[in-house]
C-alpha cells in the first residue's frame, strides 16, 4: 500500500524556500504519494486561547489536522525568522497542538531547515529537535541545508556532499515507514 507523506515548508512566503526543499526531499522518496501543503492555504487567526474559546477551530485549522491525521509520514523544512520558527509556522503549530498535543502523532519524519546563510537554519532546527518530540514528533532525520542559492541550482542540490545526506536521511524515513 503506497504511503502519504505530508510536506510542510515552514514558512508563508510565496517563494519559500523551505517549501522547495521540503518538496524537493519528498520528491525522493521511492512509492510514496505527496501531500504538499502551502500554509496559505489554510486560513485561520492569530492563535489566542480567547479566540478558541469564542470561535472554535477554523476551518483551515480543522483541515489542515485532517492531512496531519492521515499522513504516514513528514518531510518538514522550518524557515529560521529572527533565530526562531517563522509565525506563520509557530500559529499553525499552536493551534494543531489544541486539537490533538501529540501534533505529528508519532510519525516518522525527517526535520530539514534552510537559508540563504553559512548556518542554514540551523538555530530553529535546534529549537525544534529540542521541541517536537515532545509533541509527537519522530525524527528518523534532520540537517540544516546552508547557502540555498549557492547549493540547490535549477532544481537540484549542487553540493554532493548535501545531497548525499539528505539521500541518506531519504533513506531513514522510507525504513521508518
Amino acid at each position: 500500500m503506497t504511503k502519504n507523506i505530508v510536506t510542510i515548508g515552514g514558512s508563508n512566503s510565496k517563494k519559500s524556500i523551505n517549501k522547495v526543499l521540503a518538496e524537493y526531499a519528498g520528491g525522493l522518496l521511492k512509492n510514496v504519494t505527496l501531500t504538499k501543503i502551502d500554509l496559505n492555504n489554510f486560513e485561520m487567526p492569530l492563535f489566542s486561547v480567547d479566540i478558541e474559546e469564542e470561535q472554535g477551530f477554523s476551518e483551515g485549522v480543522k483541515k489542515l489536522n485532517e492531512l496531519v491525521e492521515k499522513a504516514d509520514g513528514f518531510v518538514i523544512s522550518l524557515a529560521e525568522h529572527n533565530g526562531a520558527y517563522s509565525t506563520a509556522f509557530k500559529n499553525v503549530f499552536d493551534w494543531l497542538s489544541r486539537i490533538n498535543g501529540k501534533v505529528w502523532r508519532n510519525k516518522p519524519m525527517i526535520l530539514l531547515a534552510t537559508s540563504p546563510g553559512e548556518r542554514g537554519g540551523q538555530t530553529v532546527l535546534d529549537i525544534a529537535l529540542g521541541r517536537f518530540p515532545y509533541m509527537g514528533g519522530n525524527i528518523v532525520g534532520s540537517m540544516p541545508f546552508p547557502s540555498f542559492y549557492e547549493n540547490f541550482k535549477d532544481g537540484d542540490i549542487v553540493d554532493e556532499e548535501l545531497k548525499s545526506n539528505l539521500l541518506k536521511l531519504v533513506e531513514n524515513l522510507e525504513n521508518a515507514l
